[in-house]
């Protein structure tokens, strides 16, 4: 199992969910964060906004469908055209357990 943490522009958010879940990955927790890239934030005249909003989205998927779900991400996060700064990041890992509260079962 991995879990795979998505952080993405807030507008992505209900699109990419949407495609998340009709591709079968219903099971996904979100966070609203703030933060910031490589960049620093960004400047506007005199002022430098250097917490910038954006939706951090968790999933945790069997192995094989690491590939599935990345190419998901890259589709619907992505700004028009190629592609911008502060469009966001994908972070994978491993997973070592999964135990269900109300069951007490383990696994997805």
């Amino acid at each position: 199992m991995i879990m795979v943490r998505a952080i993405v522009r807030p507008e992505k958010k209900d699109v990419l969910l949407g495609e998340l879940s009709d591709a079968g990955f219903h099971a996904a927790t979100v966070v609203e964060v703030v933060g910031r890239g490589k960049q620093k934030g960004i400047q506007i005249g005199d002022l430098i906004y250097d917490e910038i909003p954006k939706t951090l989205i968790m999933l945790a998927i069997p192995d094989e469908d690491k590939d599935d779900v990345i190419g998901i991400v890259l589709k619907y996060a992505r700004s028009s055209g190629g592609g911008a700064f502060g469009d966001g990041k994908i972070f994978v890992s491993s997973i070592d357990e999964v135990h269900t509260v109300s069951s007490g079962k383990t696994g997805l």
